[in-house]
This record gives C-alpha cells, structure tokens and sequence, in this order.
C-alpha cells in the first residue's frame, strides 16, 4: 500500500512538471513518513500552525516546537508581515491574529511569544544537550504556574511584560543562553464576581527566579525576582563570564571558582550599599542585609503568610495585596523589611538611585499597552468624569518605580544571600534542590506548606471544612 502511495504522488509530481517549472522535485511539497502518514515541509507547517482547522494546527505547532528555536524562527518569517502591522491594527478580536498568538506560544514555550520571540525548552535534558552542543550556559526559570499561560504568578507576568518584551534583553538571551524553565507548582488563582457579568481575576502569591546554570546544568548564580531590564542585563552578562569560567575550568579548580566568584560579589555587594546609604545620607550599618537568623519563624515552624510572602516583591504586592487585605486579617509581625533592617521609606529612597535601570523600552511599553484596557473602556466603568492623562502612563510610571525597589531589594537582599550561602560553602549546585530552599527561605512559600500561606490555621472562616474542597481521589 505504503509503494502505491509513493508511486502515486512520484507520478503526480512528474506529470504537472512542466519546463517552466524552478523546481521540479517539488521539494517543499508534502511527502509520505514511514508510516504512510503525510508529512509537511516546514513552509506547510508554518501555514497550517495558524489554520482554523484545530486538529490540523495543534499537529504543525507539536511539530514546530519539536525543530526547537528553527522551528519557531521559520514560524516567524512566514507570517512576518502580519506581525510587522502595527499594534493598532492587530484587534484583540482578530480571529487570525489570535491564532498567529496561540501558534507563537505554543512553539515557543512562552505567552506573549509575539513580543519576545524567545524559544524555551521545557525538558532539562534537552535544554542540557542544546547547551552542550552550543556552548552556551542555561538560563532556567523556575515559577508557579507556567510561562506558555497567561496566568502564571505575578512576576513571571512581569518577566514577560518588561523584561522579555525588551529589545536588548531579548536579544542577549537569545544570542547567549539556552532558555529553559519549569513550574515550582500550580498559582492560586482567585476570580472575584460582581454578580452584574463582571468578573477580576488575578493570581496570588508566589515568586520567580532565573537560575544561571553551566551546560552541564549546575547552578553559579541566579537573580531572584523581578529586576529592572538594565539591572537584569548587568547580572545576566556578569553571570555568563563566571559560568563560561567555571566550564573550562577542571573539575578541581571548580569549587574554588565558584566561592571566589561570590566572595567578590558579597564584598561588592556590602560596599555598593553602603555608598548608597550615604547617598540618601543614611548611617551605613551591617545590619541593612537580610538576615535569615532573625526570621526563626519563616524556616521550619509555623508557614509564613500570603500577607508576608507579598512582602518580598514589591511589583507583585502591588496587585496582590489588595485583594489578600481584603480576604485574610492582618497577620502580627513578620515584617520583612524590618528584618531586613531597611525600612520601606529607605528601600523607597534606594530605588530612586537605580530609576534608570528600570526603564521601560518602546517593545515592553508596546505589551503593556496590549494588555491594558484603553481609556474608553476604563471610561464605562467610572464617573462621566473625563480622563486627562492616559492612564496607562500612570500606570507605566508606577511600574517603573516598583520594578526600580524591586531590583534594590533583590539585590542587595536576596542576592546578597545566595551569593553568602555559595561563599560558605553552604549550598548545593543542584538546582532543583538549590530552588526548594529559595522558595522555603527567601521567597517564604515552603513546600511544606500546600496552601501557600492562604490558609491561615487560627483563623475561624464561619464556613464549612474552613471553605475547603479538595479534588477527588481518583
């Protein structure tokens, strides 16, 4: 049967070849696999990735996505044009421009792929082969939810938004690292009815970090939470040297790298914050770097709430906590900034030092644009009153100051401590086991605790079970 086939579209071929014809082999025409099924040249599955038939679409992205970075560059420039319309023309509503997104994504391994065209592998081992084969080291992503789906936790939104989205950021990883990443666990995600048809979603809690991983896939730096786009790039490029170091080394001069390289950036670290506090003529003191000594309650005792955890990003607090204020009581305590020994009012000032590094370039304001609503549809949900400034400039000026105190607070907090830990010795270089303890020490989400903080155990809720349901058991 599979010779009859093949006979067949030989003879096909042969007798509609006439002399005019450049290729006569036909060669980006569909031909027969092994098993008789039809096989489409890459050009007919870029065509048939965006096809309304859905069957026929979700075969040509799988296939895509299956030619890696290759795959998604071609799916690119066959529908360049499109893509090169401008924002305005490209409707939310456009069914063809919706399908072109849902293809982008799905070969990529990102939402809001249009924008960053980025590829990401979300199996390690192949991300581990690709490196090694490209002598490159991995950036890999570990965040709650997952990077192809609009709902994933807050940051990784802002990755997307103002980081991926950036011209020169998307470039440089693109050209120097294999990208990979991998869900820490499903996002809470709550849906707030008004009971008039409209409805607010949003994800609670939950955070994310970039690990810098050699091709070998061990872990030499990694930059927790949300940085501003030169912040992200000054880390990215320093990270990149010490793990293209750390892969020619030989394997006992390894361990005596990785602990200078740390040390160095530890003793950096202390010094650039303490020229800052003087800037803001602020008294330079060791005490204003986190110490986990002092939060004993966070590290195998009760779980830390939601409320808390919110604390450690300031960007993502700013869309979470509201409705966290609104659904848990206040928890006593636990402030992370006084134990960080840095008040809010001086991590404010701080961030004012580094506004430049948090600068939104023209592609993360043009995504931000996309997913804002415009002044017209935020006009039907107020007063008669007129607008006179765009909102979404407020919005992006807000942005930009969160992301300028998210980047100081990462830096010289969390970073700060994950180069201490490597310094001491006191660290794996596995990163699976590396990113169990961020999540439970740094970002304050244990994975002791299956509730995220959102179940707080004193708290009578006056519901049944607390509210509680749990899935069935299969």
């Amino acid at each position: 049967m599979l010779a009859i086939l093949l006979a067949a579209l030989w003879a096909s071929n042969a007798t509609t070849t006439t002399a005019a014809d450049p290729e006569p082999a036909q060669a980006n025409r569909a031909l027969l696999d092994c098993s008789g099924q039809l096989r489409l040249s890459l050009e007919e599955l870029c065509q048939q990735a965006v096809s309304t038939d859905s069957a026929a679409a979700d075969h040509a992205i799988h296939e895509l996505r299956g030619r890696g970075d290759s795959g998604l560059r071609a799916l690119l420039e066959t529908h360049a044009a499109l893509l090169q319309r401008p924002p305005a023309e490209r409707k939310l509503n456009d069914t063809t421009w919706q399908r072109l997104r849902a293809a982008l994504d799905g070969v990529s391994g990102q939402r809001d792929c249009h924008a960053a065209q980025l590829f990401w592998f979300t199996d390690f081992e192949q991300a581990r082969a690709a490196a090694r084969a490209q002598a490159k080291p991995i950036l890999s992503l570990r965040l709650l939810g997952r990077l192809d789906e609009e709902f994933s936790c807050a940051n990784s939104r802002f990755f997307r938004t103002t980081l991926y989205a950036n011209a020169e950021v998307a470039k440089y990883l693109r050209e120097h690292f294999v990208l990979h990443w991998k869900s820490v666990r499903p996002v809470p995600r709550v849906t707030i009815d008004f009971g008039d048809g409209r409805k607010l979603e949003r994800t609670l809690t939950g955070n994310s970090i970039h690990y810098v991983l050699d091709s070998s896939g061990e872990v030499v730096d990694a930059l927790p939470g949300l940085y501003g786009a030169k912040a992200f790039l000054t880390g990215l490029q320093r990270a990149e040297s010490a793990a293209l170091q750390f892969t020619k080394a030989s394997s006992e001069e390894r361990p005596a790298l990785l602990t200078q390289y740390h040390r160095s950036r530890l003793a950096t670290l202390d010094s650039e914050l303490a020229a800052d506090m003087q800037r803001i003529s602020t008294p330079p003191s060791a005490a204003y770097v986190l110490d986990l000594k002092a939060m004993p309650q966070f590290i195998g005792f009760e779980p830390p709430s939601a409320q808390t955890a919110a604390k450690v990003a300031v960007g993502k607090g700013f869309v979470e906590r509201p409705i966290l204020d609104r659904t848990q009581p206040r928890q006593p305590g636990n402030s992370r900034g006084s134990s960080a020994g840095i008040d809010d009012e001086i991590w404010a000032k701080l961030a004012t030092l580094h506004a430049d590094e948090a600068a939104l370039d023209a592609g993360a304001v043009e995504l931000i644009r996309e997913k804002t609503p415009s002044a017209r549809v935020a006009g039907r949900l107020t007063t008669s009153k007129i607008a006179v400034e765009d909102p979404t400039l407020r919005q992006i000026r807000n942005l930009q100051r969160s992301i300028s105190e998210d980047t100081v607070r990462n830096e010289y907090s969390l970073h700060r401590q994950l180069h201490a830990w490597f310094a001491d010795g006191a660290v794996t270089r596995n990163v699976d086991a590396l990113n169990s303890r961020v999540y439970a020490e740094l970002f304050l989400t244990p994975d002791s605790d299956p509730w995220l903080g959102l179940l707080p155990p004193d708290n009578f809720a006056a519901l049944e079970n607390g509210g509680v349901k749990l899935a069935a058991q299969k």
